[in-house]
């Protein structure tokens, strides 16, 4: 069983190389200082489980956990930290196990059998869909095999085709598997629906304009094609434009 330690504290990642080096059947695949070298790791490494400490300069464990669910087959993490008021944040993020530092031996191999025993079909099929959850600010998506973290505030819109969600930007448009609907729900305060297939950025409307065929469009800085809005939600986006307007 492959094995990844993100810890920012070098003592902390030899100690748990070291009792993960003792184990049978257990190897340590990558060690990374924190959750943005562990994502730049994971698909190289392809590790089976990640030791993960939670709270890390950059990055914390929560956020990486987070965003590892992009994945298409994500480790499953056990976290390790010193505190123990993070516990039910850990959870929430799907851990599959939490220790506390010092990590004790006996404690360290129950938690990786329990691990090894959770199937990476059974990981991924968790329901990370949490009401109280905040909105993330940045957006994890797998380009050419790695994991990319596009901040929430650089994209222009989100548009559906079949099971993939284009996320544009200025720079790229890159797919991802998440639902139109769960990125409205999560992001309701950024982006409004104009369309069934299309959510876009309040900040960057610049305003709308009609096609020779009468079909409404709106206009978002910095990109060259427009948007269509349907019939349905016209009303609400004339409305947003006009006091988007006021403000300028």
């Amino acid at each position: 069983m492959k094995v990844m330690i993100v810890d920012d504290e070098a003592p902390a990642r030899a100690r748990l190389e070291n009792m993960v080096g003792e184990l049978d059947n257990y190897e340590v695949c990558a060690l990374a200082s924190n959750g943005n070298e562990a994502l730049e790791l994971v698909s190289s490494a392809q590790p089976d489980v990640l030791l993960m400490d939670i709270r890390m300069p950059g990055m914390d464990g929560l956020e990486a956990a987070q965003h590892l669910q992009a994945l298409e087959q994500p480790p499953a993490i056990i976290f390790t930290t010193a505190y123990n008021d993070y516990a039910l944040q850990a959870f929430d993020t799907h851990a599959v196990d939490y220790l506390l530092k010092p990590v004790r031996r006996e404690r360290l191999l129950e938690a990786l059998l329990h691990a090894q025993r959770m199937t990476r079909v059974q990981i991924a099929a968790l329901d990370d869909a949490d009401e109280n959850k905040a909105a993330r600010d940045r957006i994890c998506v797998r380009v050419r095999g790695s994991l990319v973290l596009i901040p929430v505030g650089d994209i222009r819109y989100f548009q559906a085709d079949q099971k993939y969600v284009t996320v544009c930007t200025l720079e790229q448009s890159v797919l991802i598997e998440e639902t139109l609907k769960s990125l409205e729900d999560e992001f309701s305060d950024r982006f409004v629906r104009i369309h069934r297939n299309a959510l876009v950025a309040h900040d960057y409307i610049t305003g709308m304009e009609k096609d020779n065929e009468g079909r409404l469009h709106v206009r978002l800085a910095g990109i060259d094609s427009l948007l269509e809005v349907s019939r349905r939600h016209a009303a609400q986006i004339r409305k947003l434009v006009k006091a988007l307007e006021k403000k300028l």
